[in-house]
């Protein structure tokens, strides 16, 4: 039997919110409409003269891809139209999108990376949409940012689409991570991975490694330690470039990412709020870990909605193993 990613929101809300009225599902139709619109995009890239620079540099410093622009307007558009969405956060918007409706309505505030990895779409590798749903704290039309700036384990769902042999959407709130696949001859997502789980330990790490030499202590011996065999297995590198990708796989067939600070980011590269967040969030729920280096990846308060962080990413045996390399060495001593 064929489950829609719609029904299978449904079901979930008749089973733990029956007093629910619909409006997440319909707030997250708004979602997989745009993921659809953006796949369909995607797929004619090179036909529709939509690959490479749109000319502009977003707010992060980067050159904008055509598709990040398309990608971030389908977004805007159909979230915007969804009467439940109070705020917008944007990668690629400078400050909050805020819609003027009343609080009982309004519930809910919505961050995303509309299209993670862009720069690798002219080599047609895979690159995702990341987005994390958060309930709306105040409905004080100057209060924009106290309602954004919350912290990840106050998420109330968080989800990401790869777009790549196929588009998959990989959704959580909290009950467990749920896949659905687009099925092109429904025009539907569709139920694919029930209840996933990360593998407690696996093959892979996945890191820039030609930047390793600049990589803080912790992380160099940490790939010391793997390539060694010391956690009882050995480990093969793989590394796309694109989060949502190296994310998908760490998810499937379990292991860690890393993407540490560095001297040209030395607070890390990727965002807290619409990277780190939402994949923390599902890595958790799955079964896995999400760390800074320091912390717990969604204990941390942000303080802008553009900041950036550390993040170590996956298996539980992986991240534990990292986080005694944090450690100071009479811990470590201890600890053995």
């Amino acid at each position: 039997m064929i489950i829609t990613a719609q029904q299978h929101i449904l079901q979930q809300q008749q089973a733990y919110f029956p007093e629910a009225e619909g409006t997440f599902s319909w707030l997250l139709s708004g979602i997989t409409l745009a993921a659809k619109m953006i796949q369909g995009k995607i797929r004619q890239a090179a036909l529709l003269d939509v690959l490479g620079a749109a000319g502009a540099v977003n707010v992060q410093g980067e050159a904008q891809q055509k598709l990040d622009v398309y990608a971030n307007q389908a977004l805007l558009h159909c979230l915007g139209l969804r009467d439940s969405v109070a705020i917008l956060v944007s990668e690629e918007n400078e400050e909050p999108v805020t819609f003027d409706r009343a609080p009982e309505t309004g519930k809910y505030v919505v961050v995303f990376d509309p299209l993670d990895g862009s720069s690798n779409i002219d080599v047609n590798v895979s690159v995702g949409t990341i987005f994390s749903i958060y309930r709306r704290q105040t409905d004080h039309r100057d209060k924009v940012h106290a309602n954004v700036l919350q912290k990840g384990v106050q998420q109330v769902a968080s989800g990401y689409v790869v777009y790549g042999a196929s588009t998959i959407l990989v959704y959580t709130a909290g009950r467990g991570v749920f896949a659905f696949t687009l099925d092109p001859e429904v025009g539907a997502f569709v139920l694919s991975h029930e209840n996933l789980k990360m593998p407690s330990q696996g093959p892979y790490y996945s890191v820039n490694e030609a930047q390793s030499a600049g990589f803080p202590s912790e992380y160099q011996q940490f790939i010391a330690n793997m390539r060694s065999g010391l956690f009882g297995r050995s480990y093969n590198s793989r590394y796309v470039g694109s989060l949502v990708a190296d994310f998908h796989r760490t998810m499937l067939k379990g292991g860690v990412f890393m993407y540490p600070s560095t001297k040209a980011y030395p607070t890390g590269k990727l965002r807290l709020l619409y990277e780190a967040n939402p994949l923390a969030f599902i890595a958790e729920q799955a079964g896995g870990m999400a760390v800074d280096g320091h912390q717990r990846i969604l204990d941390i308060q942000p303080t802008d909605i553009h900041q950036r962080t550390p993040l170590v990413l996956g298996s539980r045996v992986e991240v534990e193993e990292f986080q005694k390399c944090c450690l100071p060495v009479e811990a470590v001593v201890q600890a053995r």
